[in-house]
């Protein structure tokens, strides 16, 4: 069986490199996996240990990095099983690390020096929210998906404005046919209902932490009047503001 091409980087990161199986003596301890697929599909995900034993996945570049070094540096570790889509400048930095330019004698060296900096660029992007964590194919390009990613954040952002469809497609320059169409494939949710959740889990977490009346909550994230918060509200919950306030007062 064919086995991967192994750069040390230090004690607690190992890069993978090329078609085969992984050699699991020269993991760091208790690893993290990201998976760069195939040039033909431009994401990586993270990986379990069974994904080490061949090439089925089509991984190219696997980064190892202990869970403890992403804590210490980075002050996370994503959630198992996520897969995201690349941005083209961290798709190239990594098909640099697969192929480097140059000399040969050099080509080790220049993989282990982009392979730190394609780590630290890949949690920068997932602290900043730029990376889109996707399941499945998308019909999509690159440009929209990251028009539509920029929708997502719009709305985690201002949702308590009153955002509508046609302000957040043009603000994010793409049609509002697309938007739906993208938004529900890659979210697998309406932006209609990516709104509602995130006012109303703005004004679950409001209701707990202030005194403010039931009203003014319902105002400030979004909603054009008491009854209509309420009922919102309610479908989501299972109950009232006002129920909810009381219990969480009560506990």
């Amino acid at each position: 069986m064919a086995i991967k091409h192994p750069i040390i980087v230090s004690h607690e990161m190992t890069s993978y490199v090329g078609r085969g199986a992984c050699d699991r003596r020269l993991l760091p301890p208790d690893a993290l996996l990201f998976g760069f697929h195939d040039v033909g599909e431009p994401a990586v995900s993270l990986l379990d240990l069974r994904d080490l034993d061949g090439d089925a996945a089509g991984h190219l570049l696997i980064l190892a990095v202990s869970r403890g070094a992403c804590r210490r540096l980075f002050g996370m570790v994503p959630e198992a099983d996520a897969r995201w889509y690349l941005p083209s400048d961290l798709r190239a930095l990594g098909l640099s690390i697969v192929a480097p330019e140059g000399d040969a004698a050099a080509a080790d060296t220049l993989r282990l020096a982009r392979s730190i900096e394609l780590l630290c660029q890949l949690f920068a992007a997932l602290n900043e929210a730029r990376l889109v964590a996707v399941d499945g194919a998308t019909s999509l390009g690159e440009s929209d998906i990251a028009r539509i990613a920029a929708a997502r954040r719009m709305v985690d952002e201002r949702a308590h404005e009153k955002l509508t469809l046609d302000d957040i497609a043009r603000s994010c320059g793409i049609n509002r046919d697309k938007l739906t169409r993208g938004f529900r494939e890659i979210y697998q949710c309406t932006v209609a209902e990516a709104l509602s959740e995130r006012r109303l889990k703005q004004a679950q977490q409001m209701l707990a932490a202030s005194d403010l009346p039931v009203a003014s909550i319902g105002y400030r994230c979004g909603y054009l009047n008491n009854a209509s918060f309420t009922r919102a509200f309610s479908r989501r919950f299972g109950m009232a503001p006002t129920e909810m306030r009381r219990m969480g007062m009560a506990a």
